[in-house]
């Protein structure tokens, strides 16, 4: 992976629908949307310090994707001085499907699978900003 390719780390979310959302979309980004231009970390690589991951950090833009309003992925990107260019939450996908039964922390619904797919088009379009020279919110 160059230093050109853009860091996606999403939150652990172990036990939560939302995290399997996040995880799921990142997933697609990494596999089919961007996979040329994307590179993966695992958060508890990160929360441990890991020295491989964070010499693969350094100096690239990263997008982190939470599941809940604790921003983990991000608060600790942040902590090993990260680049944070984009912070996205899944809790914030659910405000257009009110109501959505998006499955359980272990399998998606139809619906949650809608989400995901949104969340990872959105994640797509972080990538290209970043690889274009765009600000962010980070």
């Amino acid at each position: 992976m160059s230093k050109e390719s853009v860091m996606l780390i999403p939150c652990s979310g172990i036990g939560k629908v939302h995290g399997l959302i996040g995880r799921e979309a990142v997933f697609k980004v990494k596999g089919e949307l961007r996979p040329q231009d994307t590179d993966l970390a695992c958060l508890a690589e990160i929360v441990t310090q890991d020295a491989e991951v964070q010499e693969r950090m350094n100096g690239r833009l990263t997008i982190t994707v939470d599941g809940c309003p604790k921003m983990c992925a991000e608060k600790n990107v942040r902590l090993v001085g990260g680049e944070i260019f984009a912070s996205l939450r899944v809790v914030d996908a659910f405000r257009t499907h009110r109501g959505a039964q998006a499955g359980s922390a272990t399998e998606l619904t139809s619906d949650g699978w809608q989400i995901s797919d949104e969340l990872a088009d959105q994640i797509a379009l972080k990538v290209d900003e970043a690889r274009q020279g765009g600000k962010g919110n980070g």
